[in-house]
């Protein structure tokens, strides 16, 4: 597999892709107006606490207050007899005994403010570098999921924990580590050196957390240039394309510093079509946009987000096959598999997700179909959970959103439609409007009744509702006149007594 990354510069907006053989898989934004919150550390300050919903909010300095669920809440020191604690438990205690009002508190945010929500928080802090992760409050070294070896899992977890054994004298180097997926085949000094630098970092930011004021930022996570090497560049990765020679510069010096053995991977773009243009990515982001999604086979998917959940539905479209219906409909969603899980990275869509396959007859086709999608999301960095296939037919399953969607990130709601998706048509608001006409008759008097609305319902009131106004200005007796004014929506409309 041949993966590139490509990154792209402007004055107020930078843009990364991630592409697999020649294929947009997942896009990153960071725009200086909106900078993603995840992984910055705050002081925060309890403005609220709730224990009906067992959760707190906090002033961290944002325009919405935060949200501190019990569960995120760094747990009271364990019993030391008791063998049984777990680092990763969630804390069951009640709120009350553990967060009051105007406590000051050391936060993360896990999850950026998604649409009328606040940022979520949490108080263990995890510290990431290029091969591991570290959490202050921690005693465990785990490693990631991702990386199949036993032997090398093996090799990883004893490297960490004898290094941090080594630095155990010292109170920073109290903690538990995990094994990211890039250290997999890393040496001991690599590791040795990434656990130095958390040490450090975390000690700088306990001191500036100390000095900071509440509801300021105390650590920020790094630009998304060089935070996509950190978190991105690995062996498969061909090359990093870049097109701003400051930033070339920035990212050179960074890799040199963490990661030397990538250094010659990082390239300037220089040719004179935009780095997003010549690779076709910018065609991908609006064609993510889009609701109805193509299939190579001449089927189709639909997406449409929700406030509450996103949806996927699969439509055999112009493919008919050369065998059978079933042998048909097994085709277009396997093809449909592989499509949605590319779709759900490009968008970075999360939360509940819904997928309306064709109906299969054959229990082998639909085992196969589930494998299939495992498979496709298996690349996927975001952590999702696939439920079998319901009753219904539909295949329910979740991904883990901690950022807003492509659609959230770059759309705003029609001023149209204000987001429902529709309009009215012009026959219902010359209804509306004939009703209103009656109305204003009635309660006010004049001596014309003038109407303005779009062009469209004019020419509508005009052409197929001739008749109606004429008995219309008998039945209110006085003359009823049309204006188009080119600034009103379609389904708005005034009726002025003049």
């Amino acid at each position: 597999m041949s993966i590139e990354i490509l990154v792209n510069v402007a004055p107020r907006e930078t843009r990364a892709a991630l592409l697999e053989n020649g294929s947009l898989q997942e896009v990153f934004i960071e725009r200086a107006s909106r900078r993603g919150l995840v992984s910055n550390l705050y002081k925060g300050r309890v403005s609220r606490v709730l224990p009906g919903m067992q959760a707190a909010f906090l002033e961290i300095g944002l325009a919405r207050t935060a949200f501190l669920h019990v569960a995120d809440i760094l747990a009271p020191p364990p019993d030391p007899g008791n063998d049984a604690h777990d680092d990763a438990a969630p804390n069951t205690a009640d709120i009350r005994t553990l967060v009051r009002e105007g406590d000051d508190l050391l936060v993360q945010v896990v999850k950026d403010p998604l649409g009328s929500k606040g940022a979520r928080l949490s108080t263990h802090v995890s510290l990431p570098s290029r091969y591991l992760v570290y959490m202050p409050q921690g005693t465990r070294v785990g490693v990631s999921a991702r990386i199949e070896s036993e032997e090398e899992r093996s090799r990883l977890r004893e490297t960490v924990t004898t290094l941090a054994a080594e630095q155990a004298g010292g109170a920073a180097a109290r903690g538990g580590y995990i094994v990211r997926t890039a250290a997999m085949g890393a040496p001991l000094e690599a590791l040795h050196a990434d656990m130095l630098y958390l040490q450090r970092l975390w000690a700088h930011v306990r001191e500036r957390s100390l000095a900071t004021p509440a509801g300021n930022l105390v650590h920020e996570d790094l630009p998304l240039t060089t935070r996509v090497l950190r978190d991105e560049l690995r062996t498969e990765v061909r090359r990093v394309l870049v097109d701003s020679p400051a930033e070339f510069a920035r990212m050179q010096e960074f890799t040199r510093s963490f990661m030397p053995e990538f250094a010659d991977r990082i390239e300037l773009h220089v040719a004179p079509l935009p780095i997003f243009d010549l690779h076709g990515v910018d065609e991908e982001i609006s064609r993510a946009l889009e609701a109805r999604v193509p299939l190579k086979s001449g089927g189709y998917i639909v997406i449409q987000q929700t406030e509450a959940m996103s949806t996927v539905d699969v439509n055999t479209g112009g493919y008919v096959g050369h065998r059978n219906l079933e042998e048909t409909i097994f085709r277009t969603n396997l093809e449909a598999a592989v499509t949605i899980a590319r779709q759900l990275r490009v968008r970075n869509l999360g939360g509940i997700i819904v997928l309306d396959f064709i109906d299969m007859e054959d229990e082998d086709h639909r085992q196969a179909l589930i494998a299939a999608l495992q498979a496709a999301l298996a690349s996927d960095r975001a952590q999702t959970h696939i439920a079998s296939i319901s009753p219904l037919g539909l295949v329910e399953m979740t991904r883990k959103r901690t950022r807003e969607s492509l659609e959230h990130l770059l759309c705003a709601a029609c001023p149209q439609c204000q987001g429902r998706g529709f309009v009215r048509t012009p026959e219902t608001v010359a209804h509306e409007i004939f009703r209103e006409l009656v109305r204003q008759s009635r309660q006010f008097q004049s001596d014309e009744l003038v109407v303005l609305a779009h062009q469209d319902v004019v020419g509508w009131l005009q052409d197929e509702e001739a008749n109606v106004l004429a008995e219309l200005e008998t039945q209110v007796g006085r003359p009823i006149r049309l204006q188009a004014e080119a600034l009103y929506g379609i389904d708005q409309y005034d009726v002025v007594l003049a």
